[in-house]
């Protein structure tokens, strides 16, 4: 019995021994192992505020696909803009979190030269971050219905109607954006309750539609001319498409919109618009998209 004790007490030591003597220590690994994807996407951003090196692990170090078209591609790529950051570096809040299927999409709030929203979309494989994509613009005041771009719902419900939102946001894009068909808008997106986050429309389909009139008014356009990926969790849906913003014939555009949906209808949307550079000022050749 003594003996038993004294190798237990020896074994423990041995163990602590080895954890403080080692950061890398088997039992991160194994707490590391067992993060989802979403948890390793928002401890990544989070690392911009603690300088934790460890997140950096779950990118994948020969494989790193990267559309922010102002980076380049590659691990090295990322580790440059991190080199370069200002004094006090950048810092990330992660406002909402997302997964569906190998992807991650978040909305966060950065400081990232200035104060910037954004979403940011992961791929991954085998656990591994393998590409990613972005769309970020500068934060502005309160609309005039007195919201931020960030504030807003942003508790996940109703996981097994993903399929169902996914395709009720699919068929707004398709038939109102796209085509212009304007006449399921009111079962597509609730009449009585329509929160909008975008900076200058007001809540409502009231708002939205006086937004279109200043447009038309002021030779304007909004125009979408391709989807590319519709991501969704639950009641949050995320759009990812490409057209044309601003004084007529409007600046070449990224458009990422995320909506919230509520018994198949969208109640709630948040947006960021970014203008696609010249090919010549890209640091990559992946494309936006």
């Amino acid at each position: 019995m003594k003996s038993s004790l004294i190798l237990s007490l020896f074994l423990s030591a041995f163990a602590v021994s080895s954890c403080t003597s080692n950061k890398f220590s088997q039992s991160k690994k194994e707490l590391k192992m067992e993060l989802s994807n979403k948890e390793k996407v928002v401890a990544l951003l989070n690392s911009f505020n603690t300088g934790d090196q460890t997140p950096v692990s779950y990118i994948n170090p020969d494989k790193y696909i990267q559309h922010n078209l102002s980076v380049g591609d590659g691990l090295s790529g990322f580790g440059e803009v991190i080199k370069n950051a200002p004094v006090g570096g950048f810092k990330a809040n992660v406002v909402r979190a997302f997964q569906d299927g190998d992807y991650v999409f978040t909305h966060t709030e950065y400081d990232f030269f200035g104060p910037k929203a954004a979403f940011d979309v992961f791929r991954f494989e085998n656990g591994k971050i393998v590409e990613h994509w972005d769309n970020l613009t500068e934060v502005t005041p309160p609309n005039p219905s007195g919201r931020t771009q960030f504030d807003g719902a942003f508790e996940i419900t109703d996981k097994d109607k993903t399929a169902s939102n996914k395709k009720v946001v699919e068929t707004l894009m398709n038939e109102v954006f796209l085509n212009g068909n304007m006449d399921n808008l009111s079962s597509l997106i609730n009449p009585t309750k329509y929160i909008q986050h975008n900076s200058a429309v007001a809540d409502g389909l009231d708002g939205l539609g006086a937004a279109l009139e200043y447009f038309a008014k002021n030779n304007m356009v909004m125009k979408y001319s391709k989807v590319h990926k519709i991501l969704g969790e639950g009641n949050f849906v995320l759009t990812m498409s490409e057209g044309y913003f601003g004084k007529a014939p409007g600046e070449y555009v990224a458009y990422y919109d995320l909506f919230r949906l509520e018994s198949g209808q969208i109640v709630e949307h948040w947006d960021v618009i970014q203008t696609i550079p010249n090919q010549s000022e890209w640091k990559n050749q992946n494309g936006k998209f």
